[in-house]
């Protein structure tokens, strides 16, 4: 496993090619940060559920493409997957923390 992270942390020689790795994390990453954002915008934006709801629906594709474009641009593949993964975790906790209360 820690070979398999070193062989992440090691930068490409050309910087012109984005990657197949980096534009699934991209891809993929960015929506589930972004959804997971949206659903706790919908919980902090004050009134009911369905006003809530409709600003985030407008706001997830423009938080989409800026996170994936966010995640694709790093500069190695293990910072594409942290930049997946820790957004994903924080908005994990705080939905679940929110949804307890």
């Amino acid at each position: 496993m820690t070979k398999y992270l070193n062989k992440l942390k090691v930068a490409e020689n050309s910087g012109t090619k984005i990657g197949l790795f980096r534009t699934i994390c991209s891809i993929f990453g960015g929506l589930i940060v972004a959804y997971l954002s949206m659903t706790f915008l919908v919980f902090i934006i004050p009134g009911t559920a369905g006003e809530s709801i409709i600003v985030s629906l407008l706001l997830n594709t423009l938080t989409w493409a800026i996170i994936a474009l966010w995640i694709s641009l790093s500069k190695t593949k293990y910072i594409a997957l942290l930049r997946c993964v820790v957004p994903s975790l924080i908005f994990g906790i705080l939905l679940i923390i929110l949804y307890n209360i």
